[in-house]
C-alpha cells in the first residue's frame, strides 16, 4: 500500500476531501462519548482525521505511506501522525476511545491479524467503523462497461464482507453491523465511483491521478479507449441506457460497525 499511495500522493489532496455527509456518518456511528484519544487507521493525508478532531475527540492518525503523513503533517502539524499499518500499530494496550478507517481495508496484508491489533489498542466498550466497498457492490458500478480490466483488478483486491466479518470476529468483534451507502450526487471526495451519476467526472485527469484503480490498477491502453467511448456516450445519451442498466439496491459502498467487548 505504502508505495501505491507515495506514488499518487502528490495531487491527492486535489481531489479527495473530506466529505461532509461521511463525516456526519462516521461520528454518529462512533459515538464519540468520551473524552480521550481515537484513532483513523489508514489516515492517509489526514483530511478525515483532522475533520473529526476535537478538544474533546482527538484523532490520532496512523498510515504506512510516508508521503502521505508528510502531507498530513504539513497540512494539520498540531496533530499526532504515526507511521505504521493495522497489522501493526504503534500504540499501547487499550489505550484508545473508538477507530474509523475510511477506503483502508482491502489495503490491508492480512484482515486478522489487522482487527487483533485495533482489537488490542481499543479499550473496552469502545466502537469500530468502517467505510468500505465489497466485491458484490463493485459489480454493481456502471465503470465496469467501459473499464472490465481495470474492475476486476480493483474488484479483485477487495474483501468479502464475509471475509471481513470472519476477521473481525476472530480478533473479538461479536456483533457487527452494516450500513448501505449510495452515492450522493455533491459528494466532495472524489474516489472510484465519485462519478456515478455525473460521467464527465471521469474525463477530468485529476480526478482519475486521485483514485488508485485510475492512476496504479488501470491498464492505461483501456482506459483510455473507454474514456474515448466514454465520452462519446455522453455526447450521444446512451450513457443514460448504460448507467440504467446497471441500477440495483446492494449499495454502493458501506458502513461496517462493531463494538468491542469486555
Amino acid at each position: 500500500m505504502n508505495a501505491k499511495y507515495d506514488h499518487i500522493g502528490k495531487g491527492y489532496n486535489n481531489t479527495r476531501k473530506a466529505d461532509p455527509y461521511l463525516l456526519e456518518r462516521l461520528s454518529y456511528h462512533l459515538n464519540p462519548i468520551n473524552k480521550g484519544w481515537y484513532l483513523d487507521i489508514g489516515c492517509g493525508t489526514g483530511n478525515y482525521t483532522s475533520k473529526l478532531h476535537n478538544k474533546e475527540t482527538k484523532f490520532i492518525g496512523v498510515d504506512p505511506s510516508e508521503k502521505m503523513l508528510a502531507k498530513a503533517q504539513e497540512n494539520y502539524p498540531n496533530r499526532i501522525w504515526k507511521l505504521g499499518t493495522a497489522e501493526d500499530i504503534p500504540l499501547e494496550n487499550n489505550s484508545i476511545e473508538g477507530v474509523v478507517g475510511t477506503l483502508t481495508l482491502h489495503h490491508w496484508t492480512n484482515l486478522e491479524k489487522g482487527f487483533s491489533e485495533l482489537f488490542r489498542v481499543m479499550k473496552n466498550y469502545t466502537n469500530i467503523i468502517f467505510f468500505t466497498a465489497t466485491p458484490e457492490q463493485m459489480k454493481g458500478y456502471w465503470l465496469n462497461h467501459y473499464f472490465p480490466k481495470m474492475m476486476k483488478a480493483s474488484i479483485e483486491q477487495m474483501p468479502s464482507l464475509e471475509k471481513i466479518s470472519n476477521a473481525m470476529e476472530t480478533a473479538g468483534f461479536k456483533d457487527i453491523f452494516t450500513e448501505r451507502y449510495f452515492i450522493q450526487p455533491d459528494l466532495k471526495d472524489h474516489f472510484l465511483y465519485v462519478g456515478k451519476q455525473d460521467p464527465k467526472k471521469y474525463l477530468d485527469e485529476k480526478i482519475r491521478n486521485g483514485i488508485s484503480s485510475f492512476s496504479h490498477l488501470a491498464h492505461q491502453e483501456e482506459v483510455q479507449k473507454g474514456l474515448t467511448q466514454l465520452e462519446k456516450d455522453i455526447v450521444s445519451g446512451e450513457i443514460n441506457n448504460i448507467i440504467k442498466s446497471y441500477e440495483n439496491r446492494t449499495g454502493d459502498y458501506l458502513f461496517l460497525l462493531s463494538q468491542k467487548g469486555n
